[in-house]
């Protein structure tokens, strides 16, 4: 595998790393149709934990199986697939060394009345499946925050000692958040500086709004003029929350919505320098062919072919 220019210059930001935990996070950097762009689209399919399988996959039945993922995943070009413990389980052999992956490590459920998450899979796990990398959630503003903040410490530790990369989905709710607080701009941005503080390799937040949440934050942005106008503009200053743009940050695909929607989003990521996309049911609720017809559209987007 020979890196390119921009891969060892993103590898270069990561200084305490070892080659082998770089090696990983290097494998997700040059798969696919974007390897070596430093931009990446990564398929996540954690839903079923999340919200239950008719809500997840009913609306395209082939996504019942996990190989459907593995494969599209892999027919799409894409950089990454991340999904819980069983989820991998089911297509280790049959698609090892075809696309790197990565164990989500712990999970919610719709039953879950708390803004938790419980440690559903291992470091150990990751090892056994080939993994490139674990992926955490934290909810900061949450009741349990810093219970997620101390178990993601540690099990980053773990990971890293064994080589492996550390994903964390920095989702912030719950506490006194608003719903309109939980996409606003000063929380989304501290979410990624919250994610890039505790260790994450790869940062995954939610594209941000222009709404304000925190009083104190929202007087600095209006008396440093920090410019908040366009997606664009909020991307770009999410990316400099992470270290100035020195981690790498990618965003999530959000509930459903329209492929008109999904293109223009993409590409105020792509122009705000965000180093991609984690899309999930946008994706697989969709067929097939439709899925990859819309994929192959993101990808030209960070390409800059469409």
């Amino acid at each position: 595998m020979k890196l390119t220019r921009k891969v060892k210059e993103i590898l270069s930001h990561y200084e305490s790393d070892s080659p082998g935990t770089k090696r990983n996070i290097a494998s997700i950097l040059m798969q696919g149709r974007l390897g070596g762009t430093g931009r990446m689209v990564i398929l996540p399919v954690d839903q079923g934990f999340e919200h239950g399988p008719a809500r997840s996959f009913a609306p395209n039945p082939p996504a019942y199986d996990p190989h459907y993922h593995y494969q599209l995943a892999i027919d799409a070009g894409l950089n990454a697939y991340a999904a819980p413990l069983g989820q991998l389980e089911l297509g280790a052999d049959t698609f090892a060394g075809q696309i790197p992956t990565i164990l989500k490590v712990n999970s919610s459920n719709s039953w879950t009345t708390t803004k938790d998450q419980a440690i559903t899979a291992s470091v150990a796990d990751a090892l056994k499946l080939g993994c490139a990398a674990i992926g955490f959630t934290i909810y900061p503003a949450s009741d349990f925050a810093n219970e997620l903040i101390e178990e993601i410490r540690e099990m980053a530790e773990e990971a890293k000692s064994v080589g492996l990369a550390v994903v964390i989905w920095s989702y912030p709710r719950g506490g006194e958040l608003s719903k309109a607080g939980e996409t606003a701009m000063d929380v989304c941005a501290y979410a990624a500086h919250l994610a890039a503080q505790l260790g994450a390799h790869i940062i995954k937040v939610k594209p941000p709004t222009g709404h304000l949440e925190q009083p104190d934050a929202k007087k600095v942005y209006e008396a440093q003029d920090i410019d908040i106008s366009s997606m664009a503009a909020r991307v770009a200053h999410v990316k400099q929350s992470a270290f100035a743009g020195k981690r790498i940050v990618v965003f999530s695909g959000g509930a459903a919505k329209g492929l008109d929607d999904i293109f223009e989003e993409i590409r105020q990521l792509w122009d705000g320098g965000a180093n991609g996309s984690i899309i999930g049911r946008n994706t697989f609720q969709r067929n097939r062919d439709e899925a990859l017809a819309m994929l192959d559209t993101i990808i030209k987007i960070y390409l800059g072919k469409a």
